[in-house]
């Protein structure tokens, strides 16, 4: 790997020993590896430097790691569809939930092997580096991957980082039917043991509030009984 190729990453945490740990084990790898010790700076340097992946600890002093991937996930100028790691010293589902749902690419427990955070690292610029799916059209509603918009019956739609990549995911299938465990696996790519079904049901509860006339007699994301959900063209 060239230096005009080497892959950029930002690594944010207050903890100067995991900054250096983590930032030797990427450098091995072949990244080029940049350091921010708080949120206001790693929002500075994603701005000004625009990383290829951000390693983003939660627990930090001020603006805190959850306040920065909000921030990055609404950003306006491409950044929200930047490749966030997660750390956090807290095992607790909540905290994985939150984070997954703004929209965290991968999520790792303090303490943590620095190899398999590089493992994560790579999987996670793989799939970044994937070409995003062209724009589908299903009923009045536009889904555009690249720019993260949705129209609705040429409406603009807010919708947060979770609830587009949903609605992106049941657009590129319309008409399949998936169940909640199988949209767990490839929206949340998390297990029913690690986070509750319930979780999709309440996703698709927002969306249809958002997406649908009528919430109570959805059109476009409808309940196949018994199985699960699917986006009708």
């Amino acid at each position: 790997m060239t230096e005009h190729t080497r892959r950029r990453v930002l690594v944010v945490d207050d903890d100067e020993r995991v900054r250096t740990v983590v930032s030797w084990q990427l450098e091995a790898d072949g990244y080029a590896v940049s350091q921010a010790r708080d949120g206001t700076a790693a929002l500075e340097q994603i701005a000004s430097d625009r990383p290829d992946l951000v390693v983003l600890d939660l627990s930090m002093p001020g603006v805190g790691g959850l306040d920065v991937l909000r921030r990055v996930r609404g950003a306006p100028g491409g950044t929200g569809t930047l490749p966030v790691i997660v750390l956090s010293g807290r095992s607790g589902e909540t905290d994985r939930i939150v984070g997954l749902d703004l929209g965290a690419d991968d999520y790792l427990v303090k303490p943590f092997s620095p190899g398999e955070l590089a493992a994560r690292v790579r999987s996670v610029l793989r799939r970044a580096g994937s070409q995003p799916p062209a724009p589908a059209a299903v009923t009045g509603l536009l889904v555009d991957p690249a720019t993260r918009d949705v129209q609705v019956d040429g409406r603009p739609v807010e919708l947060t980082a979770r609830e587009f990549d949903l609605l992106a995911y049941l657009a590129r299938h319309p008409r399949q039917v998936f169940s909640r465990a199988q949209l767990l696996k490839s929206v949340w790519r998390s297990e029913p043991g690690w986070q509750g079904e319930a979780t999709v049901t309440e996703h698709v509860h927002r969306l249809r509030n958002k997406i649908e006339a009528d919430p109570g007699r959805p059109r476009r994301l409808r309940t196949v009984r018994g199985v699960g959900y699917q986006l009708e063209p």
